[in-house]
């Protein structure tokens, strides 16, 4: 049932390895590229809908992976979980998994699409690139519980034995 062996037990992202899921994740954004493209307005033309396709695309993926932190379902893990991003519990924090593979080379894919559909105009590129840039830094190995100035950060309470794992890097 699962793409890499035993589940982590936090259902919280679990279903992100299940059979399937990759598969429901890209006709998802397949089917919101062609929603767009359905709008009867002049303005969207096939460049501006590949474009917003992109930039709404890593905006919710960064939303999701990188702002939303704990298990907003779960109460069960005693707030283990409660200063790590949704990005960081996924496959327990271990880097270069399938599953983060797949969640790292999808905007990528997208931006090359975007690239070659928008015959590759400067406007498009630079918005492009920078909304790439925007979802691809904070899944980089480096940033890792990391948080920049100050942003999404957790201030915990916790007795001196039970912080030990929960400490954050950063200012």
């Amino acid at each position: 049932m699962f793409a890499e062996g035993a589940p982590s037990h936090n259902p919280n992202v679990d279903w992100l390895n299940t059979r399937g899921m990759w598969t429901l994740y890209v006709l998802m954004l397949l089917m919101f590229h062609l929603f767009l493209l359905s709008i009867p307005v002049d303005a969207l033309t096939v460049p501006v809908v590949w474009t917003l396709t992109n930039v709404l695309h890593n905006l919710f993926s960064l939303v999701l992976f990188h702002f939303t932190k704990g298990t907003p379902w779960l109460d069960t893990d005693q707030g283990r979980f409660r200063a790590l991003t949704f990005w960081e519990q996924i496959d327990d924090g271990i880097q270069y998994t399938t599953t983060k593979k797949f969640f790292t080379i999808l905007p990528i894919v997208v931006y090359l699409m975007t690239g070659f559909y928008t015959s590759y105009n400067n406007t498009h590129f630079i918005i492009n690139t920078i909304s790439l840039m925007t979802v691809l830094v904070p899944k980089l190995p480096f940033f890792h519980r990391l948080r920049l100035f100050g942003i999404n950060r957790t201030e915990m309470k916790l007795p001196r034995n039970q912080a030990d794992g929960m400490v954050e890097k950063g200012p």
